[in-house]
């Protein structure tokens, strides 16, 4: 049995293992491709962190 047949059987008989199976793999598939172009941005340099205290002071209401 040539491998799309095989393959046409299983979607068929399970359609949620398949769909899973398909999802997973884009999952996987996905960070190796969307960080290198993200990476390759300007726009993707980091921000410079916030001074804790102004933080604090920002969440507590005081100065």
């Amino acid at each position: 049995m040539p491998v799309m047949e095989k393959l046409e059987m299983f979607v068929v008989q399970e359609p949620v293992v398949a769909a899973s199976c398909l999802i997973g793999g884009i999952g996987l598939f996905l960070p190796a491709v969307v960080r290198p172009i993200l990476d390759s941005f300007e726009s993707s340099k980091q921000v410079p962190q916030p001074v804790l205290s102004d933080v604090v002071a920002g969440m507590t209401g005081k100065k």
